[in-house]
């Protein structure tokens, strides 16, 4: 890559963490808050936020030591590139990029859905049309902020996240002023009864963790980190602990004071609760922040799913378009164009269904496939340079192994039956690919590329 190709450092710590913060709010609390409550069946949900922060914050220290230890713009792609290619060629580092085409557009699209959704408080007689229609225009108008310098792109995140943060304290800061311990913690009789409980846990922690998706968004942007071995452990682990107080806090504020079977019922909670609590001026003024915090989610998620392919391209495992640069601005212009008109297509679709199968390909693709990376590159790179070590290896790496695995269960046959398929045609596209070039594992002598 020539000196002029070269992206620029400019993002530090705090504005790191601001990123994943951004990511990983969004519309989440405020859609899935509802839907714990009715997976778990009463005030017992915020076991399953408990749950969800302890398995990211496992799962964070993964990918803290392979993102400080490997960074570049590209993140997970990059730990199978170095982990797997002795065996198996690129065929990983392909089947991440394949599943990321499916996954993470759809993931990003439910936060411009879930605005649009907020959108309709405002506008009760919106048709299912228009609310499509106003998930696009949200979309284009993230491509449309984009579109600059990444020094300019880390100070809108930086005011999205302001806004992010006033809208968790007026949620959090109403439910402290109007909190009804008894109510909070009315369990019903069977709240702890063993198989309902781990059976509602499992449903209860997909929900949750997939809030907390986006706190590695960071270590997809290694190539524009400061000081990246430093930056990146410290952002993934502030904002896991940030967010999960704030989730745990605005649940339980929440359901101190709306009973908990009505929130369970309630399409946009954040606005039911303001408005129960301080009148239509209340309703007004969150819902306009909901929406602000929606935006940001989907600003910050296309800022780092758009760095993916470009690395991919770069190695020549992906389509060479995708790794060329605005000439002038300097960043992935064809990525962020095509993952973004994906995202348009998606706000198309229905994604309360989908957003089980959505978990269930990237725990098998991403999360699980990087806890036995971690593990092939301290036996085969011993001497790779760490500046961030997991803690107590391999305990928190057993741990979240199987907390992913209770999880991937838990997401339901038909979503199972996705990742499975997904993953499949991913592998034999991949080798149709190379058995035609004659460059690639396993029909030929592949070259080593990046």
């Amino acid at each position: 890559m020539t000196v002029e190709q070269k992206l620029e450092r400019k993002i530090g710590s705090f504005q790191a963490i601001t990123i994943n913060m951004a990511q990983m709010m969004g519309a989440g609390p405020f859609i899935t808050i509802p839907l714990v409550l009715s997976a778990m069946g009463g005030p017992q949900a915020m076991f399953g936020w408990i749950a969800g922060a302890a398995l990211a914050l496992l799962d964070g220290q993964i990918w803290s030591e392979l993102g400080s230890a490997i960074p570049g713009e590209g993140g997970t792609y990059n730990f199978f590139k170095a982990a797997f290619y002795r065996r198996t060629g690129n065929l990983m580092p392909f089947l991440f990029i394949w599943s990321v085409l499916l996954a993470t557009p759809l993931t990003m699209s439910s936060g411009a859905i879930g605005l649009a959704n907020y959108v309709g408080f405002f506008l009760p007689n919106m048709t299912a049309l228009q609310t499509k229609l106003i998930a696009v225009f949200v979309t284009l108008l993230a491509i449309a902020l984009l579109y600059r310098r990444v020094s300019s792109v880390a100070k809108i995140s930086f005011i999205l996240w302001i806004g992010m943060i006033l809208t968790v304290v007026l949620v959090i800061g109403t439910g402290v002023l109007h909190f009804d311990p008894k109510m909070a913690f009315d369990f019903p009789k069977d709240a702890f009864e063993p198989s309902s409980f781990f059976k509602g846990l499992g449903a209860g922690m997909l929900l949750s963790i997939y809030d907390y998706l986006g706190y590695y968004t960071s270590a997809y942007m290694g190539d524009e980190l400061k000081s990246p071995g430093k930056t990146i452990p410290k952002a993934i682990t502030w904002s896991i602990i940030l967010v999960a107080l704030i989730d745990l806090l605005m649940n339980i504020g929440i359901i101190g004071y709306v009973p908990w079977k009505e929130a369970a019922k309630s399409s946009n909670i954040g606005s039911l609760f303001m408005t129960k609590a301080w009148g239509a001026p209340g309703g007004i003024i969150i819902t306009l922040l909901i929406i602000w915090t929606c935006f940001a989610s989907v600003y910050t998620g296309l800022l780092g799913a758009s760095r993916i392919p470009y690395n991919a391209a770069q190695d020549g495992v992906f389509f060479k378009s995708f790794s060329h640069l605005h000439p002038k601005l300097r960043f992935p212009n064809y990525s962020l164009l095509v993952i973004g008109a994906i995202m348009v297509v998606c706000c198309f679709f229905n994604l309360t269904t989908v957003i089980n199968a959505l978990m269930a390909v990237q725990i098998v693709i991403q999360f699980m496939m990087q806890i036995i990376a971690l593990t092939v590159l301290r036996r085969n790179k011993p001497n790779l340079k760490r500046p961030y070590k997991q803690f107590l290896y391999p305990l928190p790496s057993i741990i979240a192994f199987i907390g992913w695995a209770f999880v991937f269960v838990s997401s339901g046959t038909d979503a199972i039956w996705l990742a499975f398929l997904w993953t499949i045609l991913g592998i034999l596209i991949f080798l149709v690919r190379n058995f035609f070039s004659h460059d690639g594992w396993p029909f030929g002598n592949e070259k080593k590329r990046g």
